[in-house]
Parts: C-alpha cells; structure tokens; sequence
C-alpha cells in the first residue's frame, strides 16, 4: 500500500466507475475505496472496504504517498472530512472532489481540495485525459481540456533558455504568485504526475498546467510570452 505516485478514488458508485473505466487502461496503479462491499463483486482491480472519511481508512489505502485522490463520496459531510483529513496525511497530494450540492463547494475548498466538480461533472477527467493516450510507458497529455467552474488544464511545451527550464516547483511557487498549478510533465517517453516542491521543469518538457482561464493568462504572460 505503500507505493509512490498511485491514486486513490474514494466511492465507488456513478462517478467512481466512470472514472474506474478509464484508469484500468492506463498504467497507473490505483486503489478504489467504498463501504460496501457488494459493490466489488466480480471486479479485478485494487479495492479496499471501509469508510473514506476515516482516518485509519485513508492510511490502509495509502494517502500519505499517493499523488491523486478522487473524492467522490455521496455524502458533502463525508467529503469534507475525506479531503481534510487527506490533506491533512498528505500536503503534496493533489485532491479532486465532487460536490453533490453547490452551497458544499466553498465548504471543499476549505478542506483542502484542489479542484471541486458538481455532481454532473466526473472529476476523473482531469487525470483521464493525461492517461486516455498511454501505451504501456509511452504517454502524452492529451490536448487542452476544459474542466468545470471555468478550472482548465493547457499544456505547454518549455523551450530552451526558458524563464522556467531548471527551475523547480518550490522556486515558482505558482500557487502562491498566479494560483494556478503544474500538474503534469512529459519527458520524452515518461509522463510524471507525481509532482512535487522539488520536481525540476526541464527544456523540452511539456507541462500541463491547471488553472482558471485569467490564471493561465498570466501564467503565460508572464514565462511563455
């Protein structure tokens, strides 16, 4: 349960296997949380039964080293405590969440979640599309993906003697001077999604970065114009 860089979905209904369907083809390696047990009968992948807003829960599954959790519980409640106790096991990973009701979204955000989605919209978009074009350890982001509440992802290639080529998470500090975050890197063959304060952007990477579209704007102008 320990290793680095896998992802942890919380729920296992609707959205859960939506978002199910699309990692099994993929090569990441992910644990499905739910308290009902009927609900992986017959299923091959990774399961744990249990509540996902317990703390002892979230340990089994291995929050404190992944690099993705899904939210999608059925219940606002259980979603605030799921992304805040995970956020508190785990200040690296990053969180989406789903609402089932707006007036719950501020509520998310205050948690800890990264991005928050409403109930029409399946979360797992935002790493389906990086993982929709993976071939065994080949992969590329996919294209420019519009998310929900105006969140987009757009990827971008670092040209040499770029403003950002050998600078490293922590140095940016994205969050902090923009608000919007580098969520993705593709190196050659490799795509990274374990980002880090450490993670170093290289030239001739291609980053995907998340954020509103003002944030990304910005981003732009001020390390790609």
């Amino acid at each position: 349960m320990e290793t680095k860089g896998h992802l942890v979905l919380l729920g296992y209904g609707d959205v859960g296997k939506s978002i199910v369907n699309i990692l099994a083809g993929g090569p990441f390696r992910f644990i499905v949380v739910d308290s009902n047990e009927k609900v992986f009968e017959n299923v091959d992948f990774e399961h744990l039964v249990g509540n996902g807003a317990d703390e002892e829960v979230l340990i089994a599954a291995g929050v404190k080293t992944a690099s993705f959790e899904f939210v999608a519980l059925n219940d606002d409640t259980n979603v605030i405590f799921a992304t805040l106790i995970s956020r508190s096991l785990n200040p690296e990973i990053t969180i989406v969440a789903r609402a089932n009701s707006v007036k719950s979204i501020d509520k998310i955000y205050k948690a800890g979640a990264d991005y928050v989605g409403s109930l029409s919209i399946i979360a797992g978009q935002l790493l389906a599309k990086m993982t929709a074009n993976c071939v065994g350890k080949s992969c590329r982001l996919d294209e420019d993906i519009m998310l929900y509440d105006g969140i987009e992802i757009e990827k971008h290639r670092v040209e040499k003697g770029s403003f950002l080529d050998n600078k490293s998470i922590e140095d940016l500090d994205l969050e902090r001077q923009i608000g919007c975050t580098i969520i993705g890197i593709e190196r050659g063959k490799l795509i990274i999604t374990t980002i880090k304060r450490q993670t170093t952007i290289k030239a001739g990477d291609m980053i995907a970065v998340v954020g509103s579209s003002k944030q990304i704007s910005e981003f732009k102008e001020r390390y790609l114009d």
